[in-house]
């Protein structure tokens, strides 16, 4: 599989298919940003599956823009206004996001509802043992990304604001349900026999939910602005998953990257771990736990393999909207690539579990 860097990194043109009336959006930023000093220069950035992402370029500042894509879109996809209510929370909470500077819901102004925050300045991994550092800072970003997560998990939603923003009864059960049904309202990406059998047995054997959380949903190192010089995250992105929920489902989904290759997501199965430094998956769990203050995370393969579903589900809705001409990056094919090798390893997943 091709660097994901080359091709998910960078801004350039605006894609034909996503542009818009920057003029119009110019004026939407001098209304609505208070210090606001054009003139203003659009890009978009290499990356953005779901929701089209672009850099706004001005004399004496940048902005990121993400948008709803366009064309047909999924019930409950593409939630921009999730993402900037929970960005602005979360600032003020006091925990690392970029700073936001208005949603707008005003169809009108670039033809689908979108919000304005913070560029912030630092650096973007995308394999997860940060082969490129050296060692000593290789292991501190690794375990900055452990506290973040569980930094997350312990901000208590009702004093953030966010007490209405998930329901986080029965979480699990409709976030299987969800997925299940992503998957199977997009019969023009195909089929797949794994899938079909974790369709089947993910709602058979949920486990009880072990509370709930402020929820990011895609917590992976290429979602995570490190600073510049420093080993420590100064930006968490991409909140369109963020809800309220159970985190053990949350912090696994990160911690799956021991169990993929690393042409998924970066993953670091085939890695000399201790050559490299990097804790094993049972230190890094217990890490986590000792944060949160847990035990141990119970039912470990049944909640990898519902994120390993899940997120070929998300790659699934990534295929169809390729096929539709609708997808929002312009390189989805490597990611698509990767959908029946990330099927079959949720099924491992269901093996493993049922070998217990």
């Amino acid at each position: 599989m091709a660097d994901p860097s080359a091709l998910f990194s960078g801004s350039g043109p605006v894609r034909a298919e996503h542009r818009f009336d920057e003029a119009r959006l110019e004026r939407w930023l001098g209304e609505t940003i208070p210090d606001y000093s054009g003139p203003l220069r659009v890009e978009q950035f290499a990356g953005g599956q779901s929701n089209p992402t672009f850099r706004l370029v001005t004399g004496n500042r940048a902005y990121v823009l993400r948008r709803k894509p366009a064309g047909v879109l999924l019930k409950g996809a593409h939630a921009v206004d999730r993402e900037a209510r929970v960005i602005g929370a979360l600032g003020e909470a006091g925990f690392p996001v970029p700073k936001l500077y208005g949603l707008c819901t005003d169809d009108s102004v670039i033809g689908s509802w979108f919000y304005v925050m913070e560029m912030v300045e630092g650096r973007i991994f995308w394999q997860s043992a940060f082969p490129q550092l050296p060692q000593a800072e290789r292991v501190a970003c690794f375990d900055a990304m452990n506290d973040t997560i569980a930094r997350l998990h312990r901000i208590d939603p009702i004093s953030a604001g966010l007490a209405d923003y998930g329901r986080p009864e029965g979480f699990l059960s409709r976030q299987v349900a969800r997925w299940i049904r992503q998957y199977r309202d997009d019969p023009q990406a195909g089929r797949l026999a794994d899938m079909d059998m974790l369709c089947e047995w993910l709602p058979a054997n949920l486990p009880e939910e072990q509370g709930a959380a402020i929820f990011h949903g895609d917590f992976r190192v290429d979602n995570m602005i490190f600073h510049p010089t420093e080993p420590r995250i100064v930006a968490v992105l991409d909140w369109e998953l963020s809800t309220l929920g159970d985190p053990l489902a949350d912090f696994t989904f990160h911690m799956m990257m021991y169990r993929l290759p690393p042409a998924i997501g970066g993953g670091l199965e085939g890695f000399d771990l201790p050559a490299l430094g990097l804790p094993t998956e049972e230190d890094y769990l217990a890490r986590y736990c000792r944060r949160t203050g847990r035990e141990r995370i119970g039912h470990l393969d049944f909640y990898v393999a519902y994120n390993m579903f899940r997120l070929a589900s998300i790659i699934h809705g990534i295929k169809g909207r390729h096929l539709r001409g609708t997808a929002s990056s312009g390189n989805p094919g490597e990611i698509v690539d990767a959908l029946p090798l990330l099927a079959a390893r949720a099924r491992q997943q269901v093996e493993r579990a049922q070998a217990v």
